[in-house]
């Protein structure tokens, strides 16, 4: 009798327990985000400046109570959408509008007078010695490594520095000198 008693007050329990997790969806609704997209951008799915395509429905994110949205960059290319709950971030691709090119002149060149095809002049070579130097006033730090590509004056390129690590990206400034992106000779 105890026995009985005691799985019958056990029972409703564990189905109270249960009910809240089986009511929450499991994943993120991929429709809903593409809603909230289109109310974003304010333009439909496959619409110049709306989302190319419908968010991939056999995404399994986790379920978000809020996500946020905002442009990439100034080109309104693509939409972030952000969950910081459990966390997760999504880009959806915008289809750009098509611009027609402005009707122009036809350019005419002469044989006589045609311009030589420029080649670039590069100041680094792949495989030559490279000093990368950054800093500001008061401090200076720098590296040597060998570059991994080409590049002219102002160009970035790849630069091995150490034999373990990946290649650091830098700016060529003149033969065998380099600066880091985002710093100033």
């Amino acid at each position: 009798m105890l026995r009985t008693l005691t799985r019958l007050s056990i029972a409703p329990l564990l189905l109270v327990g249960a009910t809240p997790l089986a009511a929450a969806p499991p994943f993120q609704d991929t429709v809903a985000i593409d809603r909230a997209v289109a109310a974003f951008a304010g333009r439909g799915i496959g619409d110049e400046g709306g989302a190319r395509t419908p968010v991939d429905t056999r995404l399994k994110l986790a379920s978000c109570p809020m996500v946020s949205m905002a442009w990439r960059s100034d080109a309104h290319d693509a939409v972030v959408v952000t969950c910081t709950g459990p966390e997760w971030r999504l880009f959806v691709p915008m289809r750009m509008p098509v611009t027609a090119p402005k009707a122009a002149a036809p350019l005419v060149i002469e044989p006589s007078n045609a311009p030589a095809p420029l080649r670039p002049v590069y100041v680094i070579k792949r495989g030559d010695p490279v000093t990368i130097s950054a800093g500001s006033p008061g401090f200076t730090i720098t590296r040597e490594g060998v570059a991994a590509g080409d590049a002219v004056a102002g160009g970035r390129f790849l630069v091995k520095v150490d034999q373990t690590r990946a290649p650091v990206q830098a700016v060529a400034i003149a033969s065998g000198r380099a600066t880091l992106p985002g710093w100033t000779e």
